[in-house]
């Protein structure tokens, strides 16, 4: 029998301090957290590893080091209303789950979303609320938020979101250009975000996060 307990300390250990992650909270929720819960049954042995884990075409779960790097940036704290966008099977809610006062977890696939409230409601994490809608337009009536997570890559983060976020709050997001990413932390001061660079992901755009293509004949 597989030994995940084990599998998640050794996560922590290799892939989530050696990066300066040093944060009490984020290393007590990801040693917590059951990763291999929120995996397709057929990526439970690889739930532990390095990399992005494919949960649905077109959509990954975030690898250990990039979701704890930026939850790192964004200093949450415990009375925070938090906004993870592209929640995917529940783990990013999950973990902000304990670190924050309550979680809106917003998912656009249907079959993603359902998966997501079945299996945080199994983890106990009631402070964590599955959402289902089109990730580009957020979830405005249950905010404005203290701190938006974006669980994917992005080109643009769309007007609607930032204008959920309170002034004085965070923003997260990897901005991907081709196959290279930043992920960048944004603050909204006065109604204005100002962007700043994080430290470098990669992930795949999300639906609704592409740049409008501009054709010239």
């Amino acid at each position: 029998m597989t030994d995940f307990a084990a599998r998640r300390t050794m996560m922590v250990d290799t892939q989530v301090r050696p990066n300066d992650v040093t944060k009490y909270p984020i290393i007590e929720a990801m040693l917590a957290v059951p990763r291999e819960v929120f995996v397709p049954a057929a990526s439970r042995e690889a739930a532990y590893v390095g990399g992005n884990i494919e949960i649905a075409p077109g959509r990954v779960m975030l690898e250990p080091r990039t979701l704890a790097k930026m939850l790192d940036a964004l200093d949450i704290q415990r009375g925070d209303l938090v906004l993870d966008v592209g929640c995917g099977l529940g783990y990013s809610a999950a973990v902000i789950a304990r670190m924050a006062e309550a979680v809106v977890a917003l998912e656009e696939d249907a079959d993603l979303a359902r998966e997501a409230q079945l299996r945080l409601s199994a983890e106990g994490a009631d402070n964590a609320a599955v959402i289902e809608g089109p990730l580009a337009q957020g979830a405005a009536k249950h905010g404005p938020y203290d701190a938006i997570v974006i669980g994917g890559g992005a080109e643009t983060v769309p007007q609607a979101l930032l204008d959920q976020l309170k002034d004085g709050g965070r923003i997260g997001c990897i901005f991907m250009e081709g196959a290279l990413g930043i992920c960048r932390i944004g603050h909204k001061l006065d109604g204005a975000v100002a962007w700043r660079f994080a430290f470098n992901a990669t992930a795949p755009v999300l639906p609704g996060f592409a740049a409008r293509r501009e054709f010239a004949l």
